[in-house]
Order: structure tokens, then sequence, then C-alpha cells
């Protein structure tokens, strides 16, 4: 059962062979699977904006449509994401040309204004609607355009796990979390420059430094007499 249910099976699951041969279900189930194993972490803080500005008997209505929202955005994207894998895997059979095809193209993309556009875009927080229809409309738009977003950010990262052949479990595992950690930091003016988990990093080497530092036993002899 859900017990069984762990994330490299869902990834695994997730991303069928890409093939000209693959059906449009096909690639729409695996990338739905791919979506549920990489992105829940990245829709944690948005969720909970959303619960926290709705009343208690709309949040689970208004999480569903932020949801519906989200997913709507990625499925479009993960159309077009996939045609250009295959795209790229029929100019070259050789995995690692496509991987570092995708790398570069990964790579080009995380220094440019616009992935940092897109990244502030992420970090947005608007105002919802509290009753009715237009709270329904305001929740789902939000979900939309916050998967555009996602999209923006995101849309080269995860050109490496459908490229990666044999190797896409671990890259979607990396990819999703070098996703999260990004998220982290705080929104920053356009420029062209390197972005990473820098924040994530801090944190983690913060924590280790307090997990490690041992406090000074007292004994006997440092004791005053």
């Amino acid at each position: 059962m859900w017990s069984d249910v762990t994330l490299p099976g869902l990834c695994s699951a997730g991303l069928p062979p890409l093939s000209e041969s693959s059906s449009l279900a096909q690639l729409a189930s695996g990338w739905l699977l791919m979506l549920a194993a990489m992105t829940l972490p990245l829709i944690v803080a948005p969720l909970r904006h959303v619960r926290e500005r709705s009343f208690a008997h709309r949040r689970a209505r208004a999480v569903f449509l932020f949801v519906i929202g989200y997913g709507a955005m990625w499925m479009i994207a993960g159309m077009g994401l996939q045609l250009m894998a295959l795209a790229v895997r029929r100019a070259s059979s050789d995995t690692l040309m496509c991987l570092a095809f995708s790398a570069a193209a990964a790579t080009l993309w995380q220094v440019s204004p616009a992935k940092q556009w897109c990244l502030n875009r992420c970090h947005r927080r608007p105002q919802l609607a509290a009753f009715g229809a237009p709270a329904d409309r305001a929740v789902f738009s939000f979900g939309f355009s916050h998967g555009a977003a996602c999209v923006g950010a995101c849309w080269a990262l995860m050109l490496l796990p459908l490229l990666a052949g044999q190797g896409h479990v671990l890259t979607m595992l990396a990819v999703m979390l070098f996703a999260f950690a990004e998220r982290l930091e705080d929104a920053a003016p356009l420029a062209w420059r390197w972005r990473g988990p820098g924040k994530a990093l801090r944190i983690a080497a913060a924590q280790a430094r307090i997990h490690l530092t041992v406090p000074q036993k007292r004994t006997p002899s440092n004791l005053a007499v």
C-alpha cells in the first residue's frame, strides 16, 4: 500500500523511456508522477499562504484549486519539455552528449537575469479573495501563476532527468534538492550571476557546527574551591 511507495519508486515509475512511439497518455502519466515526486517541496510555502488566507471551511477547497492550477501549468509545460527531450535524443543517441547539452542549457539559464525574475515571482504572495467564486478564481489563478513562475525557474533543470537515461532517479533527486534549496534565497535584483543553494549550505553548516560543538564537561579540578 502507501507505506510501500517511496520517492525513488515514484521517480522510476514517472519516467518511462522517451521515444517517438510513446503515446500521449504514457507521456502525460509519466510526467504527472514525476511532478508528484519533484515539486511537492516547492509548493509548501505557497500552500501555507493559501491555508492562512482561507477560512477553515474553505481550506481544503482552496488547497485543491491551487494544486489544480499549479499542476495544469506544469502539465502544459511538461509536454513541451518532453518534446524538447525527444528532439535532443533524436539529434544524438549518446546519453552523455544529451546530458552535456542539457547541463549547458541549465547553466546558461541559471546565471541569466530571466531566471532571477522567475525566482522573484516564486516569492510572490498575492492577496486572495475570501468568499464565493472570486475566492475560487483567486486561488486557482495563484496556483496557475505560481506554476508559471516555477516553470520559468526550473524548466532547464527539469530537462536533466529527462535526458539522464538510467541515472534519472538520482538526477531527479539532485534537481529536486537544488530547486528547493535555491527557493530559500531571498528575492534579488536582476543580473547576470551564478545562483545556487548558498543559503541552504550556510544553514546546513551552522546546524553541523551546533551539533558538533560538545560542551566542556565540568570536572572537580576546574570547580572553584
